[in-house]
């Protein structure tokens, strides 16, 4: 469609100056006038501004302003004809597409919510869009939401601290809200509406100050997040404890071997509930490694013993590969 407009404005604008270079031509050839006043004599006729000839017209003359007349009206106003279809059509299709969005966004359930789309936000955004997980985001920047609109990603166009927007994005369907804006004040009002609208809502939030942490976690966060900590802590331990931080990597990120970590819920009807660790086969049949188990009563175990007994309701933290995390989850019933 874009490529539609540029074709038809470059056939306009070609014709345009064929018009006033043919005209400007027509007039020095047949009155024998110089360049300006046949440039300007073009110009005053295709506009049909009405100032009068510059100087008397021959018959000649007469029948080919007439014929410049016509040529270049027609010409003006096929540009003028394309010039405003671009601007409706481009309102039309905004408009409507912003009202698709808005339906698709009706029908999103346990999706999360990505407050703010910048370094970080984009981030997160593709990190769970690469796991399959629904997001929304919402962003104040136009540019920005012109481009998350090209990428057909859902947004709401707005601020996350008012709750209108919140709702826009769906925050009572949400399974969750990520506050990644810059500031940590905005983090902490966006925390404080969406746990008055939502209370039962799992909150991540961003933190950049010192002594953040303390009031995001009060105002309702469950978990707060420090880039420049994480990063600093990161950089540490890449300096003194290499090996570890290879091994992080490779748990988190993947790499040559395709391993990954995972959390699966021990679902309904699973057949391996009430069975020991040893007795599942998980690590014989599947080679995983259980590397804790979170309870129900959210008590962590970490490398649990071979007799700690799995029960519905208790979450499995696991290390493997892709295609053994999927069997597991198909046989506890909780598919990834």
């Amino acid at each position: 469609m874009v490529s539609s407009y540029k074709n038809r404005m470059l056939v306009g604008s070609t014709l345009f100056f064929g018009v006033m270079f043919g005209g400007t031509l027509g007039f020095h050839w047949i009155e024998g006038w110089g360049f300006i006043d046949s440039l300007y004599m073009t110009v005053i006729t295709v506009t049909t501004v009405g100032y009068g000839e510059v100087n008397p017209l021959s018959p000649e003359g007469r029948f080919f302003a007439i014929l410049v007349i016509f040529t270049g009206v027609g010409t003006v106003f096929y540009i003028l004809t394309a010039l405003t279809q671009m601007v409706v059509e481009g309102k039309l299709r905004e408009i409507m597409g912003r009202r698709t969005l808005q339906r698709q966004i009706r029908h999103l359930k346990g999706h999360y919510i990505i407050c703010g789309y910048g370094r970080i936000g984009a981030l997160v955004t593709d990190m769970l869009g690469e796991q399959g997980v629904d997001t929304v985001v919402i962003e104040t920047t136009e540019e920005i939401t012109r481009r998350l609109e090209e990428r057909g990603q859902h947004y709401v166009l707005g601020s996350a601290t008012e709750d209108e927007i919140l709702f826009a994005a769906g925050i009572e369907r949400a399974a969750g809200l990520v506050a990644t804006v810059s500031s940590d004040a905005d983090n902490v009002f966006i925390v404080l509406s969406a746990k008055q609208i939502r209370p039962d809502l799992l909150i991540i939030a961003r933190a950049t100050e010192l002594g953040t942490e303390r009031k995001l976690k009060r105002a309702g966060a469950n978990k707060v997040v420090s880039p420049y900590f994480i990063g600093a802590r990161r950089i540490a331990q890449t300096v003194i404890r290499p090996s570890v931080a290879d091994f992080v990597d490779l748990t988190f990120h993947g790499g040559d071997m395709g391993l990954q970590m995972e959390e699966l819920e021990v679902g309904e009807g699973t057949e391996l509930a009430g069975l020991a660790l040893k007795d599942t086969g998980i690590r014989k049949n599947l080679n995983l490694m259980i590397m804790a188990v979170k309870k129900a009563n959210d008590t962590m175990l970490f490398n649990p013993e071979a007799d700690t007994v799995i029960e519905v309701g208790d979450t499995l933290i696991a290390l493997g590969t892709r295609e053994s995390m999927k069997k597991l989850g198909a046989i506890l019933h909780s598919p990834l």
